[in-house]
């Protein structure tokens, strides 16, 4: 069945609501995260505090972190600077190349691994078809507003209802 590549595995509110506990009950050992509305609107050059201190539980528990955007690499740069993760701009999702090459920076199997974005048609899609563990759906930071986003916004909905019903133990 196709949908299965769209349906998030858990749709969470906001990255914070992913503590190191529950990735720990899950078996993931590794992260891999879009940055873009994921984890800071699109008008944040830099990580916010809350972030570094997220990161920095996460860090602490063992988990591995890898960030995959599709936006541009000055921006990716930019972000990353201070973290020093493995990060790769024009991630081309959902295409799965950069996934492999964050896994393979971090050691990291797709049985251990979760990827985490706010976007079905690009960082779902891609965790799927790289057959992580686990393929986090994040509600947008701050959504844009222009025609495209609304566009896929609109397919996403379909996607969202389905997760929805799997969680009520409907089909």
């Amino acid at each position: 069945m196709l949908s299965k590549y769209f349906v998030p595995d858990v749709f969470f509110d906001n990255i914070y609501q992913i503590t190191p506990q529950y990735l720990k009950n899950e078996g993931i050992e590794a992260l891999i995260l879009d940055i873009d509305n994921t984890l800071v609107t699109y008008s944040d050059p830099k990580p916010t505090k809350s972030l570094l201190d997220w990161f920095e539980k996460m860090k602490e528990a063992g988990i591995s972190i890898a960030l995959v955007s599709n936006n541009h690499k000055k921006r990716v740069r930019i972000f990353n600077e201070e973290l020093g993760f493995f990060a790769a701009g024009m991630g081309n999702k959902p295409f799965c190349k950069h996934i492999r090459r964050a896994m393979a920076h971090m050691n990291a199997t797709p049985d251990k691994t979760a990827l985490v974005g706010d976007q079905i048609l690009t960082d779902i899609l891609a965790g799927k078809r790289a057959k992580l563990r686990r393929a986090y759906l994040v509600r947008p930071i701050n959504d844009k507003t222009g025609l495209f986003t609304r566009t896929k916004r609109a397919i996403e909905k379909p996607y969202i209802k389905k997760y929805e019903n799997i969680q009520k133990g409907e089909k």
